[in-house]
Formats: structure tokens, C-alpha cells, sequence
């Protein structure tokens, strides 16, 4: 499909197939997970550490950076701040995952446990529940890509990351301690 004569464009099913390809390069068993994939729900066991990493976050944290709890609200600003990043959500859990280059647990901020419980770097020993990339949509699944992946490799900026979560921790606390209102 070509848009004009020197513009390639790639379709959302094209994107998906090659983004689901690369990912199962970090399953121990490309088969196993495929077939994990093909299940209603299914949701394919991939190793974080190799190809890529993955920042944790608490839903809470992330509804208080996008300052709704909304999930149509919540996923746009994601897909905003992040620039497209890739990004899916386990509603069960109540945890986000933003896939990040495998070099962002080497910063220091993701280095040491300060940012933890409700953020967190994983890395190498550390196996993530990913689901497929085409589900997209969180009405009757676990987990959905909340900000599908581009294709194959397109990860987060880290920066990007730890702005998000700078700024979820500042609103966070403007919360839990309001400013006092000047006496009249």
C-alpha cells in the first residue's frame, strides 16, 4: 500500500504481525507462547532482560500523572506523554507495563529500590505476562495494550519514563498533603 510515490506505509496488521514476531524472541519457547497467544486471554510468558526491559507501574501512579480514572483518558495521555510508546495494562493486578530498552536499569533512578513498591524496572530473572499485541481494547480481556507497540524494537525513551513518574509522585503528594488555606 503506498501513500505517494516515495512514502511507504505500513498497515496496523502488518505492525502487529512484525512486533508480535519480535517480541516471542524473548520467549524460552516461541511455540509454547504463540499457542499462549491463540487462547481467549492468553497471554505469553516472555523473558524481560534480552531484547527488551519493562518499567512498572501501579495503576494509582498512573491515574494520578494523568489526573483522571478514566481508561480511555488514562490510555491517551499514556499514548501522549510517552510518544507512542508501547504500553499494556494487567487490570487485574492493577499494574501497567511500559516496554523500555534493556540499558534503562542501569540509570540511576531505576538502580536503586526508591521508586518502589509502585514502580519498578525489570530486568534480567524477570518474566513478564505480555499480552498479544493486536488486543487492543480492555472491554472482556486481562491484559490489552493500553498504547499498541509501532513494530518491532519501538520501545520508550527512558527519560520519557521517569518524567511520567516524577510527575505522578509530585501529584500523588500535592494529595496526601494538601496546601493549607489561607486564614481569612
Amino acid at each position: 500500500m503506498e501513500a505517494a510515490a516515495d512514502v511507504l506505509v505500513h498497515s496496523r496488521k502488518d505492525r502487529e504481525f512484525a512486533a508480535s514476531t519480535w517480541l516471542l524472541a524473548a520467549a524460552l519457547d516461541m511455540r509454547e507462547a504463540r499457542a499462549a497467544w491463540e487462547k481467549r486471554n492468553g497471554i505469553a510468558l516472555l523473558r524481560c532482560g534480552g531484547i527488551f526491559g519493562a518499567v512498572r507501574l501501579s495503576t494509582d501512579l498512573v491515574r494520578a500523572a494523568a489526573a483522571t480514572e478514566n481508561t480511555a483518558e488514562v490510555d491517551a495521555f499514556l499514548a501522549q506523554v510517552l510518544h507512542g510508546a508501547p504500553v499494556f495494562t494487567d487490570q487485574f493486578s492493577q499494574w501497567y507495563y511500559v516496554l523500555v530498552p534493556v540499558s534503562t536499569g542501569r540509570r540511576q533512578e531505576w538502580e536503586t529500590a526508591r521508586l518502589a513498591p509502585k514502580a519498578e524496572f525489570l530486568g534480567s530473572n524477570t518474566f513478564l505476562g505480555v499480552p498479544r499485541p493486536d488486543v487492543t481494547e480492555p472491554e472482556g480481556v486481562r491484559s490489552y495494550w493500553c498504547v499498541p507497540m509501532d513494530g518491532p524494537g519501538a520501545l520508550a525513551v527512558p527519560d520519557r519514563v521517569s518524567q511520567l513518574v516524577a510527575v505522578a509522585r509530585f501529584r500523588q503528594a500535592a494529595t496526601d498533603n494538601p496546601a493549607p488555606t489561607p486564614a481569612a
